[in-house]
């Protein structure tokens, strides 16, 4: 057990070098030699952890989400009453953004890591793999937010789920080139939200 505890620790320490570079160069060129050189152990040794780079990075991205799976359930058990969907909505959609240096280089280890997974069926179905899980999730609250009366019912669906998916996915990239600043992603963010909530009452009206 102890040896086995030692080597998950030393993954999860070459995976911190990783994003390390990540955040400050990108990982377009890096090899498995420069990540070896900023976990400061030899090549060798880095390959008795991991045996290529994509068996790295795909380390890496997987660790990269339990971390923010983690801040989303933070975020949420830290609020004092029982949030409504739209709250936990709210907080789901916004930790998936950039909006510091934790989540920036997590986004960036994760576009390194599918813009080869375009190329490579067995890396895309890993990428795929969390997307009908977090579809599930915003669904459900879609329609709890319908059952409360706070949302349309037509729009408490998978299509509205996938659309707040892409709008995140989008806000990010557009961050991460600098188009948008990360209060400015967020407020768009908030406006989406503030239409889509706001809807009913609109529909009411008329």
């Amino acid at each position: 057990m102890p040896k086995k505890v030692d080597h998950e620790a030393r993954r999860l320490e070459i995976s911190e070098a990783l994003w390390r570079i990540a955040g400050t160069r990108g990982l377009d060129s890096v090899s498995l030699r420069d990540v070896a050189a900023e976990a400061d152990i030899s090549l060798g040794r880095l390959q008795h952890y991991f045996h290529s780079r994509d068996e790295m990075l795909l380390f890496a991205l997987r660790h990269g989400n339990r971390l923010a799976d983690q801040r989303i359930r933070a975020h949420i058990e830290a609020l004092t009453e029982e949030p409504s969907p739209r709250t936990v909505l709210r907080t789901c959609l916004s930790t998936m953004l950039p909006l510091d240096e934790k989540s920036r280089t997590g986004l960036l280890v994760a576009a390194s890591y599918f813009t080869r997974a375009v190329h490579d069926e067995t890396l895309r179905a890993e990428a795929k793999d969390g997307i009908p899980q977090l579809r599930a999730l915003f669904t459900d609250q879609l329609r709890a937010a319908a059952e409360r009366g706070d949302l349309a019912p037509d729009r408490a669906t998978e299509e509205e789920a996938m659309l707040l998916i892409s709008l995140v996915d989008g806000l990010s990239a557009y961050v991460l080139l600098d188009v948008h600043t990360p209060e400015q992603a967020l407020r768009l963010l908030d406006l989406h939200l503030t239409n889509l909530f706001d809807a009913k009452e609109r529909h009411a009206d008329h």
